[in-house]
């Protein structure tokens, strides 16, 4: 075999083997697999059908929302600082942009129920209420209105807790 040859067969086999790992499925570590330690797992095969690991939980608390519903503010700094914790949200999660869904869902991903365990908003904060609703300094649900995935306008209700009357606020970042 010329040179030239062997120096072609040898670039097609490393090409076919990062090809053929590339695509080789690959399984996520489950709740059992972790517990049994790298030795026990290995043995195992790796391809248990437990249940998978929860994400892990945030080890440091936010602060960005600790003014918000402040006796000290007012309801424009309460819809600034919930624009920035829905920025500091897309920030972490750039893929996935605004958190969707009702105003529960949205502030549950907001309180770390979302793929990384981050919490923006510690979920005991007082302005979320018994639904897990995250509510403005009347007790009334903000509504939440995703523009794009990347802009979300915010509304409070007002002081007569009635959505879409003159004394609402909305604030779009």
């Amino acid at each position: 075999m010329s040179p030239r040859r062997a120096i072609v067969a040898t670039l097609t086999a490393l090409l076919l083997v990062g090809i053929m790992w590339f695509l080789w499925p690959r399984h996520e570590i489950t709740e059992k697999e972790s517990s049994r330690g790298p030795a026990r797992a290995a043995s195992a095969g790796g391809f248990a059908a437990d249940k998978k690991i929860a994400p892990p939980i945030a080890t440091e608390t936010s602060h960005l929302a600790d003014q918000l519903n402040s006796p000290k503010g007012n309801i424009t700094a309460d819809l600034h600082i919930v624009g920035d914790v829905l920025e500091n949200f897309r920030s972490n999660f750039p893929r996935d942009g605004n958190p969707v869904g009702s105003n529960a869902e949205i502030t549950a991903a907001l309180t770390g129920k979302n793929k990384l365990g981050y919490a923006v908003i510690p979920p005991d904060h007082a302005a979320i209420n018994r639904n897990g609703e995250l509510c403005d300094r009347w007790g009334t649900p903000f509504f939440f209105h995703a523009e794009s995935g990347r802009h979300m306008s915010i509304r409070s209700a007002g002081p007569d807790k009635k959505m879409w009357t003159a004394d609402d606020e909305e604030f779009t970042p």
